[in-house]
């Protein structure tokens, strides 16, 4: 969920400071002048009455009402700052981004947007205040993420070296089950043996992963300690492994192949054969062909089906290949060239349609034309793949945690200056 989401869910339904409906006022008066706008003695006597609500319902004892004041007045002057900032950088949020926080605040109270409505009126809400005050949420959300997102620096290493103390604790009780081939390589070997057991590595690494039995391979080529038993090292925490293991082992989970890697005694090949302990994330990766017709001012929707209708049964009668055609006619300049080859990705890269037509299309079936925003296409998946993710979500999740803490810190740095640089003169009974 967006970073304003949480905030509004959080903050929006317990202070609706400026638009809570409050008793009739004989008078309503500025206590405050934020250069060119102000704050009013309405704005502060919600916020008295949200505070007070909130604190009794929490047990919590409010502070002393000198420095309550204080406090109140120093929040709604800090909003004020925000909403100016806003304005200066143009930002709006239209009807639609507004429905979409109110559903998203339903959401996440399991209700509906019709008993959050409800809710609101139990609570002497008007609906029309209710959504004006997540607007002006949201307007300072985004104009807090405009200024404060680009102050933010994360270097590489900063999340490499995360994301190693992040593995470093979760593969703590992590066991793996281990099997290993040696390839001997002398210390005086020439270059051409160097190069032929080199060659030779590669070869069982490619047959390993055709579904090779390393049990076998090992037995038969293996110069290691464990080659008689099938190279079979057994339940293994990183710690209780060879440094040149522990190494090689990141987030790789069952199944996995590593190497071939050199050592001082030649090279090596590791599969891990089953993992305890370990949280994998794997995802499905397609590769997927299409051919793509736009419409146009001199060719139809219909045109553009049409056309495609008559490209299909061609590849399907085996007349043209795809990629011959893909290259001849699709408006794809980018796959086009390469026979309309999308090369590797999960589904989630595509637009919604797309998407749910790759997702069910079998391997090797050319699909009927179908259309997406981008025009006509039809599209053909090659190939399926499994893929572990499991280090790319711990680098992502290390990149997240740097972001999180360096936002919030440049969030307050950022306000401070908003602050300073303000012209805020605090209006008294006296002035």
């Amino acid at each position: 969920m967006n970073k304003w989401s949480h905030a509004l869910i959080t903050g929006v339904l317990v202070l609706l400071t400026p638009l809570t409906q409050a008793a009739p006022q004989e008078l309503d008066r500025v206590i405050a002048v934020v250069n060119d706008g102000v704050v009013l003695q309405s704005d502060m006597a919600a916020m008295r009455r949200t505070v007070t609500l909130n604190a009794a319902n929490s047990d919590r004892e409010l502070p002393p009402q000198d420095v309550l004041e204080e406090q109140m007045r120093e929040r709604l002057v800090i909003e004020e700052l925000q909403l100016q900032e806003a304005k200066r950088l143009g930002i709006q949020i239209d009807d639609s981004q507004l429905q979409q926080a109110i559903e998203n605040i339903a959401k996440e109270q399991s209700v509906s947007v019709q008993a959050l409505r409800e809710k609101m009126a139990e609570q002497g809400v008007a609906w029309a205040q209710y959504r004006e005050q997540v607007r002006r949420e949201l307007t300072i959300s985004e104009a807090r993420n405009a200024q404060v997102r680009r102050r933010i620096s994360i270097l590489p290493q900063e999340v490499k070296t995360l994301a190693s103390q992040l593995n470093e604790q979760k593969m703590q009780k992590v066991k793996y089950k281990l099997s290993h081939i040696q390839l001997k390589l002398d210390d005086d070997a020439s270059k051409a043996e160097r190069e032929s057991v080199k060659k030779q590595a590669h070869r069982l690494v490619d047959t390993l992963r055709h579904d090779g039995d390393i049990a076998e391979l090992a037995m038969e080529y293996s110069k290691g300690p464990k080659a008689l038993d099938g190279g079979d090292w057994g339940w293994l925490r990183r710690e209780e492994m060879p440094t040149i293991f522990a190494d090689q082992i990141t987030n790789q989970g069952k199944g996995a192949i590593i190497g071939p890697f050199r050592s001082g005694v030649g090279f090596h090949i590791l599969k891990i054969d089953d993992v305890q302990g370990l949280e994998t994330v794997a995802v499905t990766e397609v590769k997927a062909r299409h051919i793509l017709i736009k419409p146009s001012i001199v060719l139809s929707d219909k045109g553009a089906q049409k056309e495609l209708n008559q490209l299909t049964d061609q590849i399907r009668r085996g007349e043209q290949s795809f990629a011959d055609l893909a290259k001849q006619y699709s408006d794809d300049p980018g796959s086009a060239v390469n026979g309309g080859d999308l090369g590797w990705s999960t589904t989630d890269a595509y637009v919604p349609a797309f998407k749910a037509k790759v997702d069910a299309l079998p391997e090797g079936q050319v699909s009927e034309p179908f259309k997406t925003v981008h025009g006509w296409h039809i599209v053909e998946v090659t190939d399926r793949r499994e893929v572990d993710k499991t280090d790319a979500a711990v680098k992502n999740r290390a990149y997240r945690m740097l972001f999180n803490r360096k936002f919030n810190e440049e969030a307050q740095a950022w306000l401070q200056e908003l602050r300073a640089g303000a012209y805020v003169e605090v209006i008294t009974d006296d002035s």
